[in-house]
């Protein structure tokens, strides 16, 4: 993935599911989606112990299948265990309509389940942080 191509999908993206979203400040999933928001993404929380409370002024959802399709989730946001991505891969194949990226955080990785998106037509992003990438790759645009 280029800075080119990362630049594109944050150019791009408006509505981010954050799976495995934790209600603590001081989590990296936390974290990660309150930055998003100062950035104007809107975040939509995924995790399923917290599902119908409100999370960074967004209601918390089970799961993708969950999510409206109003909201128009264009970007799953995975903090989750390498070997969940599949399952989450498929949910947000299935749910999500307007899907257009899957980003795996730091330390996150599953080819299978990222050929299982691009096949679909879906950008993936692996074992990277958009809040790490975002003053980078944005820097002047």
């Amino acid at each position: 993935m280029t800075d080119a191509d990362l630049r594109d999908i944050l150019s791009e993206t408006r509505v981010i599911a954050v799976v495995g979203i934790s209600n603590k400040p001081e989590r990296p999933s936390h974290e990660v989606a309150q930055y998003l928001q100062t950035k104007g993404y809107r975040i939509v929380p995924v995790n399923p112990g917290l599902a119908g409370q409100t999370l960074l002024g967004e209601t918390v959802y089970a799961d993708l299948g969950a999510i409206p399709d109003d909201l128009g989730v264009d970007m799953v946001d995975i903090f989750r265990r390498s070997e969940t991505v599949p399952e989450v891969v498929d949910d947000a194949l299935a749910h999500l309509p307007g899907l257009r990226t899957i980003w795996m955080q730091l330390g996150v990785v599953h080819e299978g389940a990222a050929e299982q998106a691009r096949a679909k037509g879906i950008r993936v992003v692996m074992n990277r942080c958009p809040k790490i990438d975002y003053p980078r790759v944005m820097a002047g645009v």
